[in-house]
């Protein structure tokens, strides 16, 4: 069967620029409005934040389920096709690809809570390091999908990115955690080698002058190590949200609107995180299961497998990581006598 873009970039590159401009003005808005003035982000206040970032996000689904109903019926490469069936498989595939992005952005969280206690980060700059943070992630997401989109056209690309989830995966699910050392990256040691670095902080700035000469702060090295996390991150979730779709359109939306909240959801969770110990085992089987759809299941299927059960399965696995999480109490040690 032959595969027909339902967003071909050619007569969509209008909404790729509005929805690139609608996420510059609500960026500018919540640093240059709402968070102008350094603050500690408070539980109520990232609770309000992460009920409008994904209440917006699914309100954007819904829209684009109606958009379909609206103009596939109009689209002469689509005639004899079920248009309902297109609008509501759209709707779905943005929604479980917003899903999978949401819950592997969780794994960020664990790692810029080590990377703030590594810095020593005071709380109310956090937002600021986020912020700038997320603006380089979509930067990078941008590219990545761009890539991922040309490469999906070759099938072996299929293979290596199904491959690459799968073993990533496996790497979650049994491989030791090693702990972080940010003075051991190459990048954070050849960027002490360029630029002077000040070992304390004034207040908010990323750079300062002292003695004349420019000092790069704790910020701003702190800065460039979460945005090489973000790359390691990027490298497993791009290929993760093309195994659920072929749009690019939909990739794009889905991972920004994840990434749009990450910043809320961190606030909200950071002081919990060590109790969902088995998340991480769910999103392992979650890597597993989206690898296996690329490389086996899609084929299996007659080329696609059913976007509903995806949706159930990685929702599914999700759960039940958070529910073991908070069920089965961790083991104290015992008292020595």
């Amino acid at each position: 069967m032959t595969y027909i873009s339902l967003f071909p970039f050619a007569d969509y590159w209008w909404f790729y620029g509005l929805f690139t401009l609608f996420v510059l003005g609500m960026l500018a808005l919540d640093l240059g409005v709402f968070h102008r003035d350094a603050h500690v982000v408070g539980f109520k206040e990232a609770l309000g934040w992460s009920v409008f970032w994904i209440s917006l996000a699914l309100v954007f689904g819904y829209g684009l389920y109606q958009y379909g109903l609206y103009k596939f019926p109009l689209d002469p490469r689509l005639a004899g096709l079920d248009h309902a069936a297109l609008a509501r498989q759209t709707g779905l595939e943005y929604l479980t690809g917003f899903v999978v992005e949401k819950s592997l952005s969780v794994d960020n969280i664990f790692v810029f809570v080590v990377i703030f206690t590594y810095f020593g980060v005071p709380a109310k700059y956090q937002h600021r390091v986020l912020f700038y943070g997320i603006l380089g992630a979509l930067i990078f997401r941008i590219i990545f999908i761009s890539l991922g989109a040309a490469l999906m056209q070759f099938h072996w690309v299929i293979w290596l990115f199904g491959g690459f989830l799968i073993l990533t995966g496996l790497k979650i699910l049994f491989a030791p955690e090693k702990p972080m050392d940010p003075e051991k990256n190459p990048v954070i040691r050849l960027l002490r080698k360029l630029v002077p670095v000040t070992p304390n902080l004034h207040g908010q700035s990323f750079l300062t002058k002292i003695d004349g000469v420019w000092h790069a702060t704790p910020l701003f090295v702190c800065l460039v190590f979460m945005e090489l996390t973000d790359i390691v991150f990027a490298v497993d979730s791009v290929p993760a949200i093309f195994a659920l779709t072929k749009e690019p359109l939909i990739v794009f939306t889905s991972n920004v609107f994840a990434i749009l909240g990450l910043r809320a959801l961190f606030f909200l969770l950071a002081g919990v995180m060590h109790k969902f110990r088995f998340l991480k085992y769910g999103l392992g089987l979650i890597l597993v299961f989206v690898g296996l759809k690329m490389v086996w299941l899609n084929e299996a299927f007659g080329g696609k497998f059913p976007i509903t059960w995806s949706l159930g399965i990685i929702g599914a696995l999700l759960t039940a990581s958070i529910v073991a999480s908070l069920a089965i109490p961790v083991r104290s040690a015992p008292a020595k006598s």
